[in-house]
């Protein structure tokens, strides 16, 4: 069976004093479907690319076929943003397939756009036009056409709604071949049969899914936690048992100079053979401590701990926050959404779901004051206390210090909480346009977090969040049950937040 191998690999990016990967080695099958899981900062993207020979390195890499990296690299013209979709030159998708690839067969594209339900009427069509989830389900139809690759999928989730992730995914399900990266839990257990997980201390390739080695790792920690406390006891009992063997060695020396018994003279012989061999008793007993210190050492680096997050979240004096009855909206003559109905109370989590481009953003934005002509009623309480965190956050720039003084946000506090979500203290000291897009995306939730209101707004907040802060963030609404309406499109993490969700059309 082809594998790819990477022997004594070590990687630091230049500039840097940390290596991000140090003397690693593993072996994946070509045709195994495997998921890539590690928290933000952990070097995924990194290695993905150094597979690809992007980078240089020390070690080796050596496989039967060429690695494939995803998502692929746009050209100039089409790489704004949809929002920013009438910027620069109309590309028609076939041309833009042509650019990528340029010995892309058509059929073979089209074969895969079916196996997605995408209609390939689509390539005709200028990309900027394409909902996202249509430009990722395209851009992946391209490069599952190849042969004799292996490919590496980098959160191909971060633009697909909750029907675009069930397609996406049965259609992933069928191949074989690849490295896939996303931390959306369902998504993985659907979609991969062995996992390469990028622990704290070490790396982990084991068959199976996200949850079953959740649920291995989960029983290795209880371990690790138990003989961590069985070793602690053991080096506790040691620590007293060799300082009273050394403290009746010296009571028993202190003996040979002693005045005479009876008349006669201790015998200093014996009381010094009697003292060495309880010193020598108290030096077997320390190295036995030190030796349970040693297996002690390092039992702990692999536990992946998450701290509790708080949350402080005011309450309104009235019941209902934010209704709306019959709402429409329109961006011009052209209609948004239509006929939406939901009422917002205290205490409760919604979530607006939908296909991509089907309004829930923008009924989020009117609801925030934003002029988007409407019909029918939305009503929000008065001098309602709002906390928002946008879908897009890929302009941060600036220091993190002045993000928080602008926000008037509690400096010490905003940094601890961006360490409790694992966020690197080295990052505090650069500019917020050189944080990954996790990072980034931590920045706005912390600072939500710690701003205090009736009502949290958040839109697609779990957008290249790691698996493990979707679990605090989770675990901290269940906690704390603040008022939020949200756009998420991981069916798990709303699962886990008991979100009641209302359909947009």
């Amino acid at each position: 069976m082809a594998q790819i191998k990477v022997n004594d690999l070590t990687f630091c990016y230049e500039g840097s004093y940390d290596n991000i990967f140090e003397h690693v080695n593993l072996k994946i099958d070509s045709d195994w479907r495997c998921g890539l899981i590690g928290r933000n900062g952990k070097g995924k993207t990194t290695f993905l690319k150094l597979l690809t020979g992007a980078y240089e390195y020390s070690g080796s890499i050596t496989g039967p076929m060429e690695c494939v990296y995803f998502p692929y690299s746009l050209p100039d013209e089409v790489r704004p943003s949809r929002r920013d979709m009438h910027c620069g030159i109309p590309v028609t998708t076939m041309d833009l397939l042509e650019k990528l690839n340029p010995d892309y067969e058509l059929w073979k594209v089209c074969r895969e756009l079916e196996q997605l339900s995408v209609d390939p009427e689509v390539l005709n069509r200028d990309f900027h036009t394409l909902s996202g989830g249509e430009q990722t389900k395209i851009l992946l139809a391209l490069l599952f056409s190849g042969e004799n690759r292996f490919l590496l999928i980098d959160e191909p989730t971060n633009h697909l709604d909750m029907e675009g992730r069930e397609k996406t995914a049965a259609y992933l399900r069928k191949k074989k071949g690849f490295l896939l990266v996303s931390h959306d839990k369902w998504f993985l257990d659907q979609c991969v049969d062995h996992v390469l997980v990028l622990e704290r201390q070490t790396i982990t390739v084991m068959q199976g899914n996200f949850t079953s080695w959740q649920e291995q790792k989960a029983k290795r920690d209880a371990h690790a936690l138990a003989e961590n406390e069985r070793l602690q006891k053991d080096i506790s009992h040691l620590r007293e048992a060799a300082r009273q063997a050394e403290g009746w060695s010296r009571a028993v020396e202190k003996t040979k100079l002693g005045t005479r018994i009876g008349g006669l003279r201790p015998d200093r012989g014996a009381i010094g053979h009697k003292a060495a061999k309880m010193m020598k008793r108290a030096k077997n007993t320390q190295h036995r401590m030190e030796k349970a210190a040693w297996e002690k050492e390092g039992l702990l680096n692999n536990l992946e701990t998450t701290e509790e997050l708080k949350l402080f979240p005011l309450t309104y004096h009235k019941e209902h926050l934010v209704r709306a009855k019959g709402l429409s909206l329109l961006y011009g003559e052209r209609p948004v959404c239509q006929n939406v109905s939901f009422e917002l109370k205290n205490g409760v989590q919604l979530a607006l779901k939908g296909k991509n481009g089907c309004g829930k953003s923008s009924v989020l934005k009117k609801i925030l004051g934003e002029e988007i002509e409407s019909r029918g009623e939305l009503f929000a309480a008065s001098n309602l206390v709002i906390s928002y965190v946008p879908q897009d956050v890929g302009r941060l720039s600036g220091d993190i210090w002045t993000y928080a003084r602008e926000r008037e946000l509690s400096e010490p506090l905003f940094l601890a909480l961006l360490r409790k979500l694992d966020f690197p203290r080295v990052q505090f000291e650069k500019d917020m346009s050189c944080y990954s897009e996790g990072q980034k995306k931590k920045v706005a939730l912390a600072a939500s977090l710690l701003t205090r209101a009736h009502l949290y707004i958040w839109d697609e907040p779990l957008n290249y969040i790691d698996i493990f802060s979707r679990m605090q963030l989770a675990e901290l609404i269940r906690a704390y049950r603040p008022a939020m309406l949200l756009v998420e499109h991981d069916r798990g993490f709303l699962a886990e937040i008991g979100a009641e969700q209302v359909e947009i059309t």
